[in-house]
């Protein structure tokens, strides 16, 4: 057991102490060899390795990134502007120019097979009322005039099947496809430019009101043949 206890000893010795064996015949530590320490060799390629894992951003993906972000500044700032540059005219209940027959009848399906209120039965309305088909038979209704879907953004496929004119220029009597894939009356094409439209349920749920837009913020679905 003591040579054991004197074996852990001297391994817990510091690595500055002198040799036991031979303190023991001098106090003169001057004369005792000096201890060495050897260092691991480490060569330049285990710091490059220990930096692989790290990544800088390039100049050219800096310039990409500011890129992208002053394409989709430029695009929110041109939506803002589009949207601003509507201008809405709330006329109030059955005001002067809404004839629609439907207003106020709930909110079902009305003889057009369109949501009553809603921009699709108004304009169905205004398409049959300038074809002259104000009651029953119209001549237009949702079997007909979109029967792939009531959606107001499935008006202008639907026009594309049946062959009917679609166009960026506007005409009294169109159909006018707006922002958020919504469908109004062409009432007037203004000389300035502008377009006076009718419509449903745009500003005032299930109400009539009216609006000028640039002709060019809208795609025209020119009456059916």
């Amino acid at each position: 057991m003591l040579a054991v206890g004197g074996m852990f000893a001297v391994i817990g010795l510091p690595a500055y102490a002198v040799n036991p064996v031979d303190s023991a015949t001098t106090t003169d530590v001057s004369s005792l060899p000096a201890q060495s320490v050897v260092a691991a060799s480490v060569g330049a390629d285990t710091v490059v390795s220990a930096r692989d894992g790290f990544t800088a951003t390039t100049p050219e993906e800096l310039a990409a990134e500011k890129l992208a972000a002053e394409t989709l500044a430029a695009q929110q700032a041109s939506a803002a502007a589009l949207v601003s540059s509507y201008v809405y005219n709330d006329p109030g209940v059955r005001a002067a120019g809404d004839d629609y027959p439907f207003n106020g009848m709930g909110t079902g399906l009305s003889a057009l097979r369109y949501y009553m209120g809603e921009c699709t039965d108004f304009v169905a309305w205004r398409l049959n009322r300038d074809a002259g088909s104000t009651g029953a038979p119209w001549k237009w209704d949702w079997s007909n005039l979109t029967p792939g879907g009531g959606s107001a953004n499935q008006w202008i496929s639907a026009w594309n099947s049946h062959g009917w004119p679609v166009s960026g220029t506007p005409v009294a009597g169109a159909v006018a496809v707006t922002e958020y894939m919504h469908v109004a009356y062409v009432k007037e094409v203004r000389g300035d430019g502008t377009v006076l439209i009718e419509e449903y349920n745009f500003g005032n749920y299930h109400q009539y009101g009216q609006r000028v837009i640039s002709a060019g913020s809208a795609t025209y679905l020119y009456p059916p043949g």
